[in-house]
């Protein structure tokens, strides 16, 4: 940012001069011109549109460390705690999603118990007939 202001005010005032005011080193700003300066630098909006992009183009399931290696592989200069920070600021998150589990085996060469009970659960005396739930309780998240 220093080095953006000080690039604008050179028309106004000798570079040394400028550089002694906001203590920064004129071979410094020789670097950062060299390196291309804001041109090639994305401001917070501009990379703001392309994570969103990027998020909505891989359907919402890339987080900050595959938004970046994406943004990394397009050629664009950005960091990986930008990216976080932006992100985490905006309230774009990856959607995580659930994997499917197998919790029956219908295909086995087991027996099967015979249904001795057929859904008839009235008796005439007490203790003829018992039954269970094997359901498993949902916890409390």
């Amino acid at each position: 940012m220093k080095y953006a202001w000080l690039d604008g005010m050179r028309a106004h005032y000798p570079l040394q001069s400028l550089c002694r005011v906001l203590s920064v080193s004129t071979s410094g700003f020789a670097d950062w011109k060299a390196g291309g300066g804001p041109a090639q630098w994305l401001s917070d909006a501009q990379l703001l549109v392309l994570i969103r992009s990027v998020h909505a183009e891989f359907n919402g399931a890339y987080g900050s460390p595959r938004i970046y290696q994406e943004l990394k592989f397009r050629g664009l200069p950005v960091s990986k705690a930008r990216i976080r920070r932006l992100m985490q600021r905006h309230g774009i998150r990856a959607r995580h999603k659930r994997r499917y589990k197998v919790t029956t085996d219908s295909k086995h060469a087991l027996p099967v118990a015979p249904n001795l009970l057929n859904r008839q659960f009235h008796t005439a005396a007490p203790d003829q007939v018992w039954t269970t739930d094997i359901s498993v309780p949902q916890q409390a998240a």
